[in-house]
C-alpha cells in the first residue's frame, strides 16, 4: 500500500536542515510499516531498535554521545551504520522516553544521519517527561488513519482516483464516475482507515471477517487502559468511549456518559482518551475572526473516534455477506457516519496544510438550537461546512449563520454531484441573506484545499 505521508519522509529525508523526526499517532494506524516501506523504497539499511520488544537496548543509549551509540548499535546489529545508507528507527519510544532527549545530540552532532522515532501512547510520555525535551531540534508528524485516497490507491482504483483529483467547479464530472465514487466511498465507510484492515479487504476478506478485525482492534485498545497515566478505572474509560460513539454529531455533555459515571470521572476520561489519540475533540467556536481557536470555550464540544471502523465495532454494526447498504442503515447512524469521516478527512487536511490538527464547530447559545458542522479556515476566510448524510435537508441554521457572520461563501457536503449556487433568501428570523454555496460529495472533502483554491483562485 502506499501512504500519502511516504511523500512528506522524502521531503523530510531530502532537506538540508533535517532534524530527528518522531512520528505521532496511535497504535495501529501503520507508524512502522511506513518507516519500513520508506527504508525499503529509498535502499537504506534499516536499523531497528524496538524497545518495547527489547527493554535492554535501553543500556546502548547511556552516553550523550551519538558517536558512541552508534558504536554500539554497530557491535549490537553487526554491521557498520553509514550516514548514506542507513536509517536509524527507535521504535516504540515511549518505554524509554528518557532517550527523546538524547536526540538533540544526534541534531546537533550528527545531523547528516537520518533518524526517526515512533511510539503509541506517546502523548504520555511527552505529557509526564521528568527529562528536558530537546525543543527546537526535532521534527514532529503526525501518522492518522488512511483516507479514502489512500484506500482507493490500496484497491488499485487509480482511475477514479484521477477524475476525483483533477475535478474542478467549473469542470463537468461525470455521472459513471459519480456512481462509481459513492460505492467506493460507502465501501471505505464500513471499512475504515486502519491499514491493517484496508488490507484485509484487499485481500478479499469478507465484510464479517473485516468486522471481526474491527472488534479485535477495541480489543486490543481497551487492553491499553491500564497504561493510561491516572490510572482511571477501564469500565469507565468503556462507558466514555461508548457514549463517544453514541454522541458522534452531537454535543458531548459529561453528565450523560453512562450510568454511575460522575462528571469529573467523565471529564478526566475524555482527557485520557483524547491524550491516547483514541478520540478527538471538535472544539465550539464563535465563528467571528481567526484564528478559530482564539475564540474557542470549553463549555461546549463534540467528540470523534479515530476511525469510523471502531464507531462500527462500538456500535455493533452488522455485516454478513456483504456490508449494509446506505438505505438500510438508521437515519441517525447515517449521520454519525458522515460526521466522523468529515472529521478524519479534515484532519488529513490540516496536516496537508503543516497546521495544528485541531477541529472546530459552532452551535448557538441559548433559545433556539441550531449548529453548524464544521468551521473551516482558508486563508483569511472562515468557511462554514454543512454535513448531509443524504442528497437534501434542511440548512436553516447554515443561513441565519452567514447572515450573522457577515460571510459570503459555504460549503455543502452530501450525496449529490457536485455544483455550486447564490444563495439569495430571507432566514427564518426575516434576515435577507446572500452567499455562495459550494456543494460537493462527501468523497470529495479529502480534497478540499485544491478543491478551495480553485474556486476562490487563490
Amino acid at each position: 500500500m502506499k501512504r500519502a505521508l511516504s511523500d512528506h519522509l522524502q521531503e523530510w529525508i531530502s532537506s538540508p536542515t533535517r532534524k530527528p523526526l518522531i512520528l505521532r499517532g496511535a497504535r495501529q494506524v501503520g507508524k512502522t510499516w511506513l518507516v519500513r516501506d520508506f527504508a525499503k523504497r529509498n535502499q537504506l539499511k534499516l536499523i531497528e531498535v524496538n524497545f518495547e520488544r527489547n527493554p535492554e537496548y535501553k543500556q546502548y543509549f547511556s552516553s550523550n554521545d551519538p558517536k558512541i551509540i552508534i558504536g554500539e548499535l554497530s557491535l549490537l546489529f553487526n554491521c557498520e551504520i553509514k550516514s548514506e545508507n542507513c536509517l536509524i528507527f527507535l521504535d516504540e519510544i515511549q518505554e524509554a522516553g528518557e532517550i527523546l532527549a538524547k536526540l538533540r545530540w544526534f541534531s546537533e552532532e550528527m545531523p547528516q544521519l537520518p533518524l526517526v522515532a515512533a511510539g503509541s501512547l506517546l502523548e504520555f510520555t511527552l505529557a509526564d517527561h521528568t527529562f528536558s525535551m530537546p525543543v527546537g531540534r526535532v521534527s514532529f508528524k503526525n501518522v492518522e488513519p488512511m483516507g479514502f485516497e489512500e484506500f482507493l490507491l490500496a484497491h488499485g482504483q487509480n482511475k477514479i482516483l484521477d477524475e476525483i483529483i483533477s475535478w474542478r467547479f467549473g469542470k463537468v464530472f461525470s455521472e459513471a464516475a459519480h456512481q462509481q465514487a459513492q460505492t467506493w466511498f460507502h465501501r471505505y465507510s464500513m471499512v475504515g482507515g486502519m491499514p491493517a484492515i484496508v488490507s484485509a479487504d484487499c485481500q478479499g476478506q469478507s465484510p464479517i471477517q473485516c468486522r471481526e478485525l474491527q472488534l479485535d482492534l477495541m480489543t486490543a485498545y481497551r487492553s491499553d487502559f491500564a497504561k493510561y497515566s491516572g490510572r482511571m478505572q477501564p469500565n469507565i474509560l468503556d462507558s466514555v468511549l461508548r457514549s463517544v460513539a453514541g454522541s458522534i454529531g452531537h454535543k458531548f455533555i459529561y453528565a450523560q456518559a453512562g450510568n454511575g459515571v460522575k462528571q469529573q470521572q467523565a471529564k478526566r476520561a475524555l482527557e485520557l482518551l483524547v491524550t491516547a489519540r483514541l478520540c478527538h475533540l471538535v472544539q465550539y467556536s464563535f465563528g467571528k475572526a481567526l484564528p478559530l481557536a482564539a475564540e474557542s470555550k470549553d463549555t461546549f464540544r463534540k467528540v470523534v473516534l479515530l476511525d469510523i471502523g471502531l464507531l462500527h465495532a462500538l456500535l455493533g454494526t452488522p455485516a454478513m455477506g456483504n456490508f449494509p447498504s446506505p438505505e438500510n442503515l438508521s437515519l441517525e447512524l447515517r449521520g454519525r457516519m458522515a460526521e466522523q469521516i468529515a472529521a478524519q478527512h479534515l484532519r488529513l487536511v490540516n496536516m496537508e496544510k503543516n497546521t495544528e490538527l485541531d477541529l472546530f464547530y459552532w452551535q448557538r447559545e441559548g433559545g433556539r438550537p441550531g449548529e453548524v458542522d464544521y468551521l473551516w479556515s482558508h486563508g483569511e476566510k472562515i468557511i462554514p461546512i454543512e454535513l448531509k448524510s443524504r442528497s437534501a435537508g434542511s440548512m436553516k441554521s447554515l443561513h441565519q449563520f452567514m447572515f450573522d457572520k457577515k460571510l459570503k461563501l459555504a460549503l455543502r457536503c452530501d450525496s449529490n454531484p457536485p455544483s455550486e449556487m447564490e444563495i439569495k433568501m430571507t432566514t427564518t428570523q426575516g434576515n435577507p441573506v446572500e452567499y455562495r454555496l459550494l456543494s460537493i460529495p462527501n468523497y470529495l472533502l479529502w480534497n478540499l484545499n485544491a478543491i478551495l483554491k480553485g474556486a476562490m483562485g487563490n
